[in-house]
């Protein structure tokens, strides 16, 4: 693989790439908004600042199939030649504090993209309040019926 800038590839997939989803609209006036479904993008948004494939460096937080979460980080300096070994995947399995403190060991202590701090944080949470509810520690919220309906 060549090695190119960032900037670079992110002016050649900003357009044109099998992640981007189109939604409400065709123009800035409209209210179109653009999302991203790559990995490496924390919120989902078309964004440089986001991107998982134009930065070297990205982190993300995802679901895994047995309802636990996963930080994704990809590593700038190891194997840059060979993309599929200059990926990290690291289990998060303990409880709510101290995953938020390796999340924070991993990326903010860590001087690895402090910008993605608050995101990643936010993500963490939806992420862990899902798989409470999908292992049926928490229950849903129930849905609010309305003042018409009281019982008589």
């Amino acid at each position: 693989m060549v090695a190119c800038s960032e900037s670079l590839v992110w002016e050649l997939t900003k357009r044109s790439s099998s992640f981007i989803k189109n939604k409400n609209g065709r123009t800035k006036r409209s209210g179109a908004v653009s999302f991203s479904n790559e990995p490496g993008n924390v919120k989902s948004l078309n964004l440089f600042k986001y991107s998982g494939l134009a930065n070297s460096k990205a982190a993300d937080i995802s679901c895994t199939d047995d309802n636990r979460a996963s930080l994704f980080v990809k590593t700038a300096s190891k194997a840059h030649t060979q993309p599929k070994k200059g990926k990290a995947t690291i289990p998060m399995n303990k409880d709510f504090r101290r995953v938020e403190a390796a999340i924070k060991k991993h990326t903010q202590d860590n001087y690895y993209r402090k910008d993605l701090n608050e995101a990643l944080l936010g993500k963490w949470t939806k992420v862990y309040q899902a798989n409470r509810r999908a292992k049926g520690t928490k229950k849903p919220v129930p849905t609010k019926k309305g003042r018409g309906n009281l019982p008589k």
